[in-house]
């Protein structure tokens, strides 16, 4: 048994759960802050048989896209500063882990 852990950026985590749960996956949903802008993002706990896990990977690729994102910046020191300038970075997506699981009980 495997236990998938996904990051998800909060615009694609519904996404993500509907399909998850229409193909008949338990999910766990942890609302998470982190990343490089500390914006908000979901985190799912999927329980899933070995052989199933590459379904469940494929399902989260699917429906978590990257996009790129205009953040501001300002740069100067404490006697001046220059107006922002935006940098665009990329957003969105999943970081995806996968462990063993050695026991599973429900009670």
């Amino acid at each position: 048994m495997k236990m998938v852990l996904a990051v998800i950026d909060k615009d694609d985590a519904h996404d993500v759960i509907s399909n998850l749960s229409k193909e008949g996956y338990s999910i766990t949903r942890l609302s998470t802050t982190g990343g490089f802008l500390r914006a908000g993002n979901v985190t799912i706990l999927v329980g899933v048989d070995d052989e199933k896990t590459p379904h469940v990977i494929e399902i989260i690729k699917e429906y978590s896209q990257s996009r790129n994102q205009q953040i501001p910046t300002i740069i100067g020191n404490e006697a001046s500063y220059l107006s922002p300038m935006p940098v665009e970075v990329s957003v969105g997506g999943a970081t995806i882990f996968v462990m063993n699981v050695e026991q599973f009980e429900k009670i």
